[in-house]
């Protein structure tokens, strides 16, 4: 699972003899930078309260945030029982997803790591007004065409959330199960949380909730401009 969430790129330079290019590409440190805080996160919380082994903690955590990270999908424990935090910490795993160019859903790490880029340029643009700040990704500058394209796919995406998530409250799920559903669904995930979590199905949900999830799958692996590009009326207009 962890390998298919990387760049397939990298794995054909490293089948090549060019193993040097895993730990110099930026999006897969940060990838595999994320998964290694969230398993010793979430091990660390289950130790205390869950299990008695901090090996049994590792082994849980290790299979479940590797599998939502990379919306792979499957489920070895019933997360829905853990404790609050390492619940969120999978919850946010849903938006981050795995790297570009992998079988991996959602957002993608190298979106999430140019943002965060991102903001802290503008936080240092207020200490220094004049500088100059582009931002890089290793020794390439990011123009500032791909950083607006994904500003805009990163607020779509959360505005698809937000919008779906209001509808599916509509239609009787309480909060963090239509949150969890919407999440999952857009990210391509599977499971969710709560009355759509590790154990339940979505075979509950009314037709139009599934309707609605069935567009937020579709959104999400589809990447949601190429969805979206079919119902603006320049695009087929002769």
């Amino acid at each position: 699972m962890f390998i298919a969430g990387a760049n397939f790129t990298l794995h054909y330079k490293a089948l090549h003899g060019n193993l040097k290019s895993l730990f110099k590409d930026r999006e897969f440190l940060f990838y595999s930078g994320v998964i290694l805080f969230s398993i010793l996160a979430i091990a660390t919380e289950l130790r205390f309260y869950i299990y008695n082994s901090i090996f049994t903690a590792l082994r849980y955590a290790s299979f479940q945030v590797v599998s939502i990270a990379t919306t792979t999908g499957f489920v070895t424990a019933d997360y829905d029982v853990w404790p609050a935090f390492s619940k969120s910490v999978l919850l946010i795993l849903m938006f981050i997803g795995g790297c570009a160019g992998s079988t991996g859903g959602a957002i993608k790490n190298i979106r999430v790591l140019l943002l965060i880029k991102q903001a802290y340029r503008e936080f240092r643009k207020l200490i220094h007004p004049q500088a100059v700040s582009p931002i890089r990704l290793g020794d390439k500058v990011v123009s500032e065409d791909v950083m607006r394209n994904i500003t805009g796919f990163f607020f779509l995406y959360i505005f698809i959330f937000v919008i779906s998530s209001f509808v599916m409250t509509i239609l009787g799920l309480d909060i963090v199960s239509a949150m969890a559903s919407v999440a999952a669904t857009l990210g391509n995930v599977g499971p969710g949380l709560g009355l759509v979590g590790p154990v339940q199905t979505y075979a509950f949900i009314p037709p139009l909730g599934k309707i609605v999830l069935t567009l937020c799958m579709l959104l999400g692996r589809l990447e949601i401009y190429t969805v979206l590009i079919l119902v603006v009326p320049e695009f087929w207009r002769k």
